[in-house]
């Protein structure tokens, strides 16, 4: 019998806010174990949260971002549970109203364009670190308690790990192109729960779900989707009944183990929580957050691969980086160059001076009227492309603008008709083997632009040197 995947996703993204979601602490990562800590975000009796106002307005631009309906009145929840690294003994999160409500996101998946219904969007706080070491045994850091997050569930409409992973690369793209999230992976940023079931191919009815936790990676989110679908279909083939369970998945030995029966909402004990007022976004507030929502990725990818002429490996490599499609975006809008021509820039020497130095762009001085500049000098002839490769790591580094970056580096193309004969005459005169290999039959064309390049220490145009040369060996 065949069997179709069927996939949900919780993503946990936290927000890059300074300070923590009910009290003052600072959210900074890496800091000294229990250091951004206080009575509120440890769960001392009596201490009394306060929401900042921040996280509702992250909250409701990606709920705005996604096509979701984002609720002008809203509340907090206590989720009751206990774990180690929370100290209250339950987590302020949403349950019945929460920010966001039925949105959608658009991807692609080998050039098909697919839809993943959102659920809702909640915030909630962030539980602890359990850091486990073999001399220490086990602390818990409570720096993490209380850092805002939100969560966005999916609907069951992904079918493969392919789907989830460019669903989970579009929700990441997403949240660096609103800037409220670093969606730093290795800090933990960004994670998510996976829900798999399976059912017999043409069926509608969904199967008993499988919960994984403890996927921080999106290839390990890949990985594990596989890995469950394979034993879900293990298990039925071989008589048995999936249980509805929560696994813990292990990306070092590439499988899952049982954790705990998956609870229900009710296991909870879900109730308002009495210490934080509901919260109201009016019409003025909602029009602020709609006013700082860009072009969003998969508007631009489009974009790109109708107007720009751009391949789909291009469109989204560029698209999926805010900070390059605007760079691409104000330089096309100068209307002097091709977009192609500073995509090709952008994907090739600026994307690899960025990796090298390890810099984002918006922290460099690179502008897009400088990269117009630069493209404009190379088809103008004024400077070569090679010497456009040197040019442009000053474009990083200075305010100079690029013709006075050119001066400076004494790389102006010399397309003077008759000092660029002189030279060729020279070379010609210095390389008698050359003119003998050329009466052979032999092409020394290349040989001889590359000494006249020489000559001229780089700066002659080499398209006024070949044709120059052609000239002259035509006379011999």
């Amino acid at each position: 019998m065949k069997y179709e995947a069927v996939i949900g996703l919780e993503v946990h993204a936290e927000l890059s806010t300074k300070s923590k979601i009910y009290c003052s602490c600072s959210t900074g990562f890496g800091a000294p174990i229990n250091s951004h800590t206080c009575p509120v975000c440890t769960g001392m009796p009596g201490a009394l949260p306060v929401l900042n106002k921040q996280v509702v307005h992250y909250a409701a631009k990606m709920g705005k971002a996604t096509g979701c309906t984002v609720n002008k009145l809203c509340k907090a929840d206590r989720k009751n549970y206990f774990y180690p690294d929370l100290p209250k003994a339950y987590q302020i999160s949403q349950f019945d109203v929460p920010i966001c409500e039925n949105g959608e996101v658009y991807f692609y998946v080998d050039g098909e364009k697919k839809m993943c219904r959102l659920e809702r969007i909640h915030f909630e706080e962030d539980a602890g670190k359990l850091l486990h070491d073999e001399i220490d045994g086990t602390i818990v850091d409570f720096n993490r308690c209380g850092v805002p997050l939100i969560e966005m569930v999916t609907r069951p409409d992904l079918h493969s790990a392919a789907e989830a992973k460019e669903f989970l690369e579009m929700i990441k793209t997403t949240l660096g192109y609103l800037d409220i999230s670093d969606c730093k992976m290795e800090e933990g940023s960004i994670r998510c729960d996976v829900n798999v079931s399976i059912r017999p191919e043409g069926s509608n009815e969904l199967g008993t779900r499988v919960e994984m936790k403890n996927v921080n990676t999106f290839s390990g989110a890949v990985r594990a989707i596989d890995y469950e679908i394979a034993r879900q279909i293990d298990v039925v083939e071989h008589g048995g009944t999936v249980q509805q369970e929560t696994r813990r998945w292990d990306d070092v030995k590439l499988k899952n183990t049982v954790m705990r029966t998956k609870e229900d909402a009710q296991d909870y004990r879900y109730f308002p929580d009495p210490d934080l007022i509901a919260v109201e976004i009016d019409d003025d507030w909602m029009k602020q957050i709609e006013s700082e929502i860009p072009e969003l990725p998969i508007s631009r990818y489009e974009r790109y691969l109708n107007e720009y002429g751009m391949t789909a490996m291009e469109a989204r490599l560029i698209s999926e980086s805010f900070a390059k499609a605007e760079l691409l975006d104000a330089a096309a809008k100068s209307g002097k160059i091709k977009p192609k021509a500073a995509a090709n820039w952008i994907l090739s020497d600026i994307s690899k001076y960025l990796n090298d130095k390890n810099v984002e762009l918006p922290a460099t001085k690179m502008t897009s009227m400088k990269l117009v500049d630069l493209i404009c000098l190379i088809d103008s002839g004024t400077i070569s492309g090679a010497a456009g490769k040197k040019v442009l790591p000053a474009m990083f580094e200075t305010d100079e603008t690029v013709e006075a970056i050119v001066g400076r580096m004494g790389l102006k193309q010399v397309s003077d008709e008759g000092a660029i004969l002189k030279i060729v005459q020279e070379v010609l005169s210095n390389n008698p083997k050359a003119i003998e290999d050329f009466k052979a039959g032999k092409n020394v064309t290349g040989f001889l632009v590359g000494q006249c390049m020489k000559a001229s220490k780089g700066q002659g145009n080499p398209q006024i040197i070949n044709k120059l040369i052609a000239q002259e060996l035509a006379k011999l």
